[in-house]
């Protein structure tokens, strides 16, 4: 029996480095998110000013802005015109895309939790007019964490290499 090679990991070790965004941490940082909005709004409701219908409206600019650039860079690595030059994408201008896509992503599940939170408690409030006043705005606050999180992955889809293994069968 030979000593393990440290250049060649055991294939059952995990992968180092930066791989994709996994659904299923957004979602455990979502609900985590929610849980605790939901015990604070709980507690709190009382000192909370009004929910501005519009509340969350900056999370669907940032999705709108995020889809822009996927399909700038979709494009750009599709035809691969991905280099130095002059017109091209920088490499390391997608590597900050990338970090703007995965933060965004976190950001936006983060969002969604606050949003459930708050939805969460609110449904619950039958007697309240001030529950009925914030519910809409909620719910947009909800959607807009929602795109956010969608715009976010679908960018970081876009920053793929098209040759690149990762690309298929990834979720």
């Amino acid at each position: 029996m030979s000593a393990p090679d440290p250049r060649r990991p055991d294939q059952d070790d995990e992968q180092t480095g930066l791989g994709p965004t996994r659904v299923r941490d957004l979602a455990a940082i979502a609900a985590v998110t929610a849980i605790v909005a939901w015990i604070l709004v709980r507690y709190n409701y009382s000192d909370f000013p009004p929910l501005p219908l519009l509340a969350g409206v900056v999370l669907y600019v940032l999705a709108a802005l995020e889809i822009v650039i996927a399909f700038v860079v979709r494009s750009r690595v599709e035809s691969r015109d991905v280099g130095r030059a002059r017109g091209q994408l920088h490499p390391l201008t997608a590597a900050r895309v990338l970090a703007l896509a995965k933060a965004s992503a976190i950001l936006g599940a983060i969002a969604v939790g606050v949003w459930l939170g708050l939805l969460a408690f609110l449904l619950g409030q039958h007697d309240l007019a001030a529950a009925d006043h914030d519910r809409p705005g909620a719910i947009v606050g909800l959607i807009g964490g929602v795109l956010l999180v969608a715009a976010a992955l679908w960018l970081e889809y876009c920053c793929r290499a098209p040759d690149d293994p990762s690309a298929v069968g990834d979720s």
